[in-house]
């Protein structure tokens, strides 16, 4: 038999239509977007933020690889690493600890383990998890402004007769207050069309001043560069659809009870657009070297990480509890991939060896 290659098991980053390498400094670009979008709302915050995080993952990658004799700074995957984890700061985190987080992402979760592909837990999470509990009051006056926070302590300290609907808890509490030229032009072209009509200033809301996480703030930018991700094959579309498809299900039929709401009054938009939902679905929970093999270990992690997002979110009141559910689910990734290849694989030709 002749032989059959491999190319994509043992390099997992690979894509379809373009080299690792290639697929990296497009990641990078498509997180540099988002952290564009925040920048110009934020006075810069989130470019001193990106700039630290960046500097400081090149400068490992690159000093691990004098140690190594293993240059990999030119294949794009500490930039892509340093700019996914900008995305999952909040913008008001002091640069220093960015560049601390990024460090540890680079040297501990992935050189250590042996670079590109051989690391079990997404550097970029690794990173994000280091800084929030290494110091965890920095990060929680970092984020005690955002709305998602203020959902979350909604969630806990909750008052009988309270309204339940997100918008309008957030109205009330002075988080409506930027203009309404976006949401009006929506309410009268897409959303017209279904008879439907958004809050006052709710889209416009998404791209504020305030604070928040950076993907959060650039949430337009990732969405119009989705569609490049999904063109080029950058990441498996079915995996992200089928988790955004589960966690919005969840936050519409029962998202707005835990805020002393009723079913079916989630607010879907909300959910989709706040609390690293879209970056989770798009580039966290996609990474092929953090995840399971086969098409129903993709898709079987992708309704479990949207039911713990949600469970997190929506229960436990952890305003990003999507990025806890991709960091579980890849503590048990090696497992998962152990019975993939023993079950699922078994059989198949070895690698670098031919038969006869």
């Amino acid at each position: 038999m002749p032989y059959k290659s491999t190319a994509l098991f043992e390099r997992p980053h690979i894509s379809l239509v373009c080299s690792c390498a290639t697929r990296m400094w497009l990641i990078s670009l498509y997180a540099a977007a988002a952290v564009v979008q925040s920048g110009l709302g934020d006075g810069g915050k989130s470019f001193h933020v990106a700039a630290a995080a960046l500097s400081a993952a090149l400068l490992s990658e690159f000093l691990v690889g004098l140690k190594t004799g293993r240059h990999t700074v030119l294949d794009g995957s500490a930039a892509a690493s340093a700019l996914v984890l900008t995305l999952l700061l909040p913008n008001g985190t002091p640069p220093i600890l960015a560049a601390a987080g990024a460090s540890f992402a680079i040297i501990i979760t992935k050189m250590i383990f042996g670079g590109l592909g051989a690391n079990w837990l997404n550097p970029a999470v690794s990173g994000w998890l280091f800084i929030r509990f290494s110091w965890p009051a920095a990060f929680a006056a970092a984020t005690a402004d955002t709305p998602v926070s203020f959902l979350a302590d909604r969630i806990v300290n909750r008052t009988a007769g309270e309204p339940g609907f997100t918008w309008e808890i957030l109205n009330q509490n002075g988080f409506f207050t930027g203009g309404n030229r976006l949401t009006q032009v929506f309410n009268d072209t897409v959303f017209s069309v279904f008879n439907m009509e958004l809050p006052a200033g709710y889209l416009d809301f998404f791209a504020a001043p305030g604070p928040g996480i950076i993907g959060d703030r650039g949430i337009y930018a990732l969405l119009l560069g989705s569609v490049v991700i999904i063109a080029l094959e950058l990441s498996r579309f079915s995996v992200s659809a089928l988790y955004l498809a589960v966690y919005l299900m969840l936050i519409r039929i029962a998202g707005a009870v835990p805020m002393g709401g009723q079913l079916w009054e989630g607010d879907v938009l909300f959910g989709l657009f706040s609390g690293g939902a879209l970056v989770t679905a798009l580039l966290l929970l996609t990474d092929p070297a953090t995840g399971p093999k086969s098409v129903f270990g993709k898709m079987m992690f992708a309704v479990l990480a949207a039911f713990l997002s949600f469970f997190f979110r929506y229960v436990e009141s952890e305003p990003y509890g999507a990025f806890f559910a991709v960091a579980l689910l890849n503590t048990i990734s090696p497992l998962v991939r152990a019975v993939e290849s023993r079950y699922i694989y078994k059989g198949r030709v070895e690698y670098g060896k031919h038969e006869n």
